[in-house]
């Protein structure tokens, strides 16, 4: 199973996620990034996220994406 920050890596590897603020602010991803961020971790921790879910302040951090799978039962 890969961590958040390997998959965030892998979408955009330019970027140090583990330093970052806020990624949507500071331009490391918009909203394709989401999307493929989305089918990524749907995959890498066998979740379904809901569409609901897929708003910009669950992926504002490593923590807000921490925070949205341990909603669907993941202790990434």
């Amino acid at each position: 199973m890969k961590t958040i920050a390997a998959i965030l890596a892998e979408i955009r590897p330019e970027y140090d996620f583990e330093s970052a603020g806020d990624f949507i602010a500071e331009g490391m991803l918009d909203s394709f990034d989401i999307v493929t961020l989305v089918a990524a971790l749907e995959r890498n921790f066998c979740i379904n996220i809901r569409g609901t879910d897929i708003v910009p302040e669950n992926f504002q951090t490593m923590r807000s994406i921490e925070k949205l799978l341990e909603t669907y039962g993941v202790r990434p």
